[in-house]
């Protein structure tokens, strides 16, 4: 995905180097990564602070020693050392170029410049809690948070159109939806409904041909159905994690949400 600049953040190309967790959390063998955690509550000098709504802050801890953030919309990330109780990350982060409604684009921002405050970090079981001056942040172990979905019956949204090292949110995608249900594929490309075929393998899908409605789709609309389409065809891999199901070909691909 392509990076951009973080005011208060910088920009980070080089994402290098491993997590250190000696002295860090709590018990003998703590430990964040490989984990995600997704946040349950946030206090600032004790009081509640309430999230954008619909929004939930999201940490993961890669295997490769890279703290991955989000706070409702763009991802942010950087390497991070967990040791002696502190998250420690390079000052500055990368972060995608998803354009963001103004409160979103604030609390990114409000992210971004607690996490490279140094915070300390406690990990009791699978309830993570970050502290940075008056700020507390209470999190779960996503796996027991938000278990993932099923691939089968759960109505996906599009939500983020992945081409090469860019990451977009294209107009009308909210309307656009896909549904599997054993080797069938139903949906809507935000103007005409689709169905076809699909079959299942570990990891993977494979499209046949998809049939569509013949509504006329101008302008953004047109593009929308094209950008679906394409994805929806042949071999992909998909991934599902927690509620979003990811599906790739190449340096392509379609990110969905569960519809609420």
């Amino acid at each position: 995905m392509r990076m951009i600049a973080v005011a208060g953040a910088g920009l980070l190309l080089g994402l290098a180097g491993c997590g250190n967790e000696s002295g860090a959390g709590v018990g003998t063998g703590a430990s964040l990564q490989g984990r995600t955690y997704l946040s349950t509550a946030v206090t600032e000098d004790g009081k509640p602070k309430q999230l954008v709504p619909n929004s939930r802050i999201r940490l993961t801890f890669s295997d490769d020693g890279r703290l991955i953030a989000e706070a409702g919309c763009n991802s942010m990330q950087s390497a991070v050392d967990t040791g002696d109780g502190k998250l420690s990350l390079d000052k500055q982060l990368a972060m995608t170029a998803m354009g963001c409604d103004e409160p979103r684009h604030r609390q990114d921002g409000w992210l971004s410049k607690i996490l490279t405050s140094d915070p300390a970090w406690k990990l009791e079981g699978d309830r993570l809690t970050l502290t940075s001056g008056g700020t507390t942040i209470s999190l779960t172990d996503r796996e027991t948070a938000e278990p993932d979905l099923a691939l089968d019956g759960t109505k996906w949204s599009l939500e983020t159109v992945v081409s090469n090292d860019t990451a977009s949110h294209q107009v009308g995608s909210e309307k656009a939806w896909i549904t599997i249900n054993g080797e069938r594929v139903t949906g809507s490309t935000g103007c005409n409904e689709l169905q076809g075929k699909v079959a299942q393998a570990t990891g993977k899908l494979t499209f046949g041909e998809i049939a569509t409605t013949r509504r006329a789709c101008p302008g953004h609309a047109g593009k929308l159905e094209q950008t679906l389409l394409s994805g929806l065809k042949g071999d992909v891999s998909y991934q599902i994690d927690s509620n979003r199901l990811k599906l790739r070909s190449g340096a392509n691909g379609l990110d969905f949400t569960a519809a609420r």
